[in-house]
């Protein structure tokens, strides 16, 4: 088990059942005896959107970290991933965090999730590297979109 993810349990362990904490990135570091950098390299690829948490910072004093767990209602998780401007371009495996979420969450079925996955792994997208990216997130936030519309029917 690496630094990160120790640091990854020990922040959802105080999560717990809750749906928001604040802790202090100083704080955090000390007891994990490492940089204040890989804190915050935990909390960028472990608790962004496409994990089902917002992330807010606040510098000085420490360095305050509030970290909210959405509370997936149907469709909202999807609804806001579709509002996010900045999925512009995703990768393969940001997909497949997305889409691992959206699965353990009970929104997709197992079937609808190995579809998806199909439809946006660089297999199926025989496009220049320089577009792929663009091209997957467009095909990505596609399929989400039907996935509410269907929803809603």
């Amino acid at each position: 088990m690496t630094v990160s993810d120790i640091i990854e349990q020990f922040i959802l362990d105080c999560i717990g059942s809750g749906s928001e904490i604040n802790i202090s990135r100083n704080q955090l570091a000390e007891h994990f005896n490492c940089v204040p950098s890989q804190i915050n390299y935990v909390l960028s690829t472990r608790f962004g959107l496409e994990n089902g948490f917002i992330t807010e910072s606040r510098r000085g004093g420490g360095g305050s970290i509030t970290i909210i767990k959405i509370q997936t209602q149907s469709n909202d998780y999807i609804t806001e991933l579709l509002r996010n401007e900045n999925i512009t371009a995703v990768s393969y495996m940001k997909c497949g965090q997305i889409v691992s979420r959206l699965l353990n969450d009970g929104i997709l079925t197992d079937r609808e999730s190995m579809l998806i996955l199909s439809a946006v792994s660089d297999r199926a997208l025989l496009v220049d590297d320089k577009i792929k990216d663009g091209v997957r997130a467009r095909i990505f936030k596609s399929m989400l979109a039907q996935l509410v519309r269907c929803e809603q029917k």
